[in-house]
């Protein structure tokens, strides 16, 4: 599967770099191991970052100048690496959906960089990172339908699979997913991102039990 980046997109964030993920998988219900994991990085966001200051983080912040460039508002369309963490910031926590959701949580919140997780036996061909329109029709996981125009967005020869605020219903992970598509998108640029690549093939590898982990950066 290749991925291309459109020139809108190179123009608003020259420096964006993604990590492209891809492995066999096995998914289940977290466990007690994993979840322990997220309460204690949890812990460090709470103590470290305020509502007022979780934007100014590097990665969380690059994210949202990209969304001014392409006319969306991140206040109203939060990355969801923000959104997860403002939740923890106001002691609500993030919820327990299952392993490869909550690993992928559990790297967004530690290195705050927004990350797709998709199923990538439901991907039609080839992506493309474009800015989404307003003919582009988007369900996004848990919210219905997401107003994608402005957004950041991957689409397969079906349509958006996802942006830094939401994933797509159509290709979501579920209990049955086997092949894993993840993305880092690091509108931030390079930095921060072999590590936190190297962190998820770990947590994969240890929790649902990843084989054949490809890590390919993409500029």
């Amino acid at each position: 599967m290749q991925i291309n980046i459109s020139e809108s997109i190179r123009q608003a964030c020259p420096d964006l770099t993604l990590s492209v993920i891809a492995c066999e998988v096995k998914n289940s219900e977290t466990t007690s191991i994993l979840w322990q994991e997220i309460e204690e990085e949890m812990e460090k966001i709470s103590s470290t970052f305020t509502l007022e200051n979780i934007k100014m983080r590097p990665e969380i912040s690059a994210t949202r100048q990209v969304y001014r460039k392409l006319g969306k508002d991140p206040n109203r369309y939060r990355p969801s690496a923000e959104a997860l963490c403002r939740r923890i910031c106001k002691g609500v926590g993030i919820q327990r959906v299952s392993t490869l959701v909550d690993i992928i949580n559990l790297i967004s919140i530690r290195s705050g960089f927004s990350i797709g997780g998709f199923d990538a036996k439901k991907i039609q061909g080839d992506l493309r990172l474009e800015v989404g329109t307003a003919s582009d029709i988007f369900q996004a996981i848990g919210r219905g339908i997401l107003n994608v125009e402005g957004l950041p967005l991957f689409k397969d020869a079906e349509g958006g699979i996802g942006t830094p605020t939401s994933d797509n219903e159509r290709t979501k992970l579920t209990m049955e997913t086997r092949r894993l598509l993840m993305i880092i998108n690091g509108y931030s640029g390079e930095k921060g991102l072999q590590e936190a690549s190297e962190q998820a093939r770990m947590l994969l590898e240890k929790y649902a039990e990843a084989k054949e982990v490809n890590i390919t950066l993409v500029k």
